[in-house]
């Protein structure tokens, strides 16, 4: 194997194992920001060692050992905890590398789900907490989680250091919160894996407009909450609403990769599996006879959209009626901006246009590449194809995702050549 397939297979092992071996070490070494530390030391001896004796066969369990081997060797060095070290370190002979992952004896049973709810401490900000988070787990960039914020990259750098400092300052524990905690701090939970899922369905940059494995990390998490908070809505709508995203994999991508819009899928495709877990996930938060939420009702707007065998059939009224009520619960210009492509849909394009320039101003749309795009659709379909390829092209230059620029500039030509 060459030198530079290896590195992308390490860069692929590490970006499917590196939430997995933090939160494991987070366990031992209970300090989120030291564990990261401990696995970046792991990932160096890969690349050190890796290109020499080869990819081992069990990738993740070679990162995990000696991620493991440098906990141990820290507790060494600094005659700590001596009782846990030998503990921990009968633990490591005894134990199969397959069972590195396998689930604790704890309310939780996974240390993925019990990292996020201690990264989502209410000592941390609500900013500092997600950014955290999403960069432990979800193993995003923190381009990546500023570009899911809009917000500058060094202002998520900063929150993901003092984060770690102030986690590190209030020791705080590894575990789920008590139960009269848990409330206060699902919200920013769900936040954490609906950005974790977003970054998969459209990844912020590179040659892939989707990262399946992302979703599924999410979308098994959510699962798991759901088990955990049984009678909370959003928790379910989430699930909901990922259930329904995820089931659109087949038929968002072309046979080379290219993004296929919503409008333009072809629906037998559509995963039915995914689409009666997400239905059901929905019934159940109807159930529990509270207000929806912005996670339920993303889910609802979801689900018109799945219950539409052809696209033709969509309940846009429904729907622009389901964006009003996000609009009311939860306001945002991205919200606002999903509403005028609703009413576009039930009421004609110029309705939307109008919304939409009422955005152009917004500080923090000002490179949200998204915006110009929607604004280029409408125009197009008033028949202004001029302007309509300005915003498709401007759009183009926004976005970093190499798939989603090839789209835009082929929508710009369509609108020259028309």
């Amino acid at each position: 194997m060459t030198d530079s397939r290896i590195q992308r297979t390490i860069d692929a092992v590490w970006r499917m194992e590196s939430a997995k071996i933090i939160a494991s070490l987070t366990r031992m070494v209970r300090d989120v920001g030291l564990a990261e530390d401990l696995a970046q030391e792991a990932l160096i001896a890969a690349l050190e060692r890796w290109p020499v004796s080869g990819v081992p066969d069990n990738p993740g369990a070679w990162l995990m050992t000696a991620a493991k081997n440098r906990a141990l060797d820290l507790f060494r060095r600094n005659k700590l905890r001596d009782r846990k070290y030998e503990e921990i370190g009968r633990d490591l002979n005894t134990r199969q590398e397959e069972d590195w992952d396998a689930a604790l004896d704890d309310n939780i049973g996974d240390d993925l789900l019990r990292l996020i709810f201690t990264t989502c401490h209410p000592v941390l900000s609500t900013e500092a907490r997600v950014a955290l988070t999403l960069r432990l787990l979800g193993g995003l960039t923190t381009d990546e989680i500023a570009s899911a914020y809009l917000v500058p990259e060094p202002t998520v750098a900063q929150r993901i250091v003092r984060a770690k400092r102030t986690l590190a300052a209030a020791r705080v524990p590894f575990e789920l919160p008590p139960k009269d905690e848990l409330a206060a701090r699902l919200s920013s939970v769900l936040e954490v894996i609906y950005l974790m899922f977003n970054e998969g369905y459209s990844a912020t940059s590179g040659g892939n407009w989707i990262r399946p494995m992302l979703c599924e990390e999410a979308l098994r998490l959510g699962r798991i909450l759901a088990r955990i908070a049984p009678a909370e809505p959003e928790v379910h709508g989430l699930v909901a609403l990922m259930e329904i995203q995820a089931s659109r994999f087949k038929a968002r991508v072309g046979a080379t990769g290219e993004p296929i819009l919503l409008m333009d899928q072809n629906r037998v495709l559509w995963d039915q599996l995914h689409i009666r877990r997400g239905l059901a996930a929905l019934e159940q938060a109807e159930r529990i006879g509270r207000p929806f939420g912005p996670y339920a009702l993303q889910a609802a707007i979801a689900a018109c959209h799945a219950r539409a065998r052809q696209a033709s059939e969509t309940d846009w009224t429904r729907i622009a009626a389901l964006y009003d009520a996000l609009a009311q619960v939860a306001p945002s210009p991205v919200v606002e901006l999903n509403r005028a492509v609703a009413l576009s849909m039930a009421f004609g394009p110029a309705v939307g246009l109008e919304i939409v320039d009422g955005l152009t101003e917004e500080p923090s749309m000002k490179n949200y590449h998204l915006l110009p795009s929607v604004r280029g659709d409408f125009l197009m379909k008033l028949g202004r194809k001029d302007e309509a390829c300005a915003e498709f092209k401007r759009a183009a230059s926004m976005t970093r995702n190499s798939r989603e620029q090839e789209l835009l500039l082929k929508r710009a030509a369509e609108c020259a050549e028309s």
